[in-house]
This record gives C-alpha cells, structure tokens and sequence, in this order.
C-alpha cells in the first residue's frame, strides 16, 4: 500500500554542512600530542551535538505533528546519562519505550494503512541516527581518553628529561 509520504527522511543536503566538519577523515593520521587529541575529540562531540539538533529540527518535529500526533505510540528523545540523546519510540503515558511499541504499531488494525511506510521510513531513520550519534560519541569519548593518556606520557617524559626523576639501575642499563 503506498501512502502520501508525510514523513520526509534526512537525505545527503541536511548531511552536507556536517559533512565538512573534522571528524573521521582526522582518525587515520599521526598524532602529535594530547592537543591534537583533545581538538580531535572536540570535533567529533560538535559532529555528535549537530546530529541530536538534525534529528529535533527535521525529525522529531515531524514526528510530533498531524497526523503521526494522533498515534498511541510516539517517537521521543531520550539523553542518556553519559550525556547523549537518543530518538526513542515511547507510550503516551511514556510507561514503556522501545521498538516493540513501533512493532505492535505497525501490526495494529488501528494504525492508518496510509500511515504504514512513514512509519517504517521513520523507523529506518532513527536507527540510523542513533547510530551515527553513537559513534561520534564513542570515538569523542576514546580520542579524549587517549588524549589523557598522551598528556600523562608528556608529563612523565617531562620529568625525566629536565632530571626530576632519579635514573634507577634498571633504567641505566
């Protein structure tokens, strides 16, 4: 059954300003200290932070208009604890959440024929921006770790180079 698309999906413009920004074309190359590191991982959480207002300007406020409002179940952001939001499917009393809800409106009589490949397309959607949002958030998270440990690593050649640390037996040898 094919439906009026009420529900238009992202496409490659609302990528492309997002596109430019440093983000994995920067992974793959030598690293020359915690500053890059750090800069890098700025970068990424920009990219992540960009993605969560695509995903509220152009998804979530379709998701909440006619006739997608008049649905029981509705798609949602949720922030997590570590600090990211994600587009969850939530009740109306929001008393459950998960996909199992997008499911059971799929194969519900009561959800519109006509509203059936909007619903799929908005699922395809959120799966993909969830994930994208996952992994600029993961990489943000691992290039700041990583950039700790380099300043750590800095300050520890530091030391030895300017004599703070005594040379042990071990390390003459």
């Amino acid at each position: 059954m094919t439906s009026l698309n009420r529900f238009t999906a992202l496409e490659q413009p609302d990528f492309q300003r997002l596109e430019h920004a440093a983000y994995l074309k920067g992974l793959l190359r030598p690293f020359k200290g915690n500053g890059e590191l750090a800069t890098w991982a700025s970068h990424c959480e920009a990219l992540r932070d960009d993605l969560i207002t695509l995903a509220q300007r152009r998804v979530l406020v379709q998701a909440r208009g006619y006739p997608f409002s008049l649905l029981p179940v509705r798609l949602t952001q949720q922030t997590t604890g570590a600090g990211t939001t994600f587009l969850r499917w939530r009740n109306l009393d929001r008393s459950s959440m998960g996909v199992a809800l997008w499911e059971e409106l799929i194969r519900s009589a009561a959800t519109p024929g006509t509203l059936i490949d909007d619903l799929h397309a908005m699922e395809q959607q959120r799966i993909t921006l969830n994930m994208q949002i996952s992994l600029m958030h993961s990489i943000a998270r691992h290039a700041q770790e990583c950039a700790s440990r380099m300043a750590q690593a800095e300050a520890i050649h530091q030391r030895r180079v300017h004599g703070h640390v005594p040379i042990t037996p071990k390390e003459s040898t």
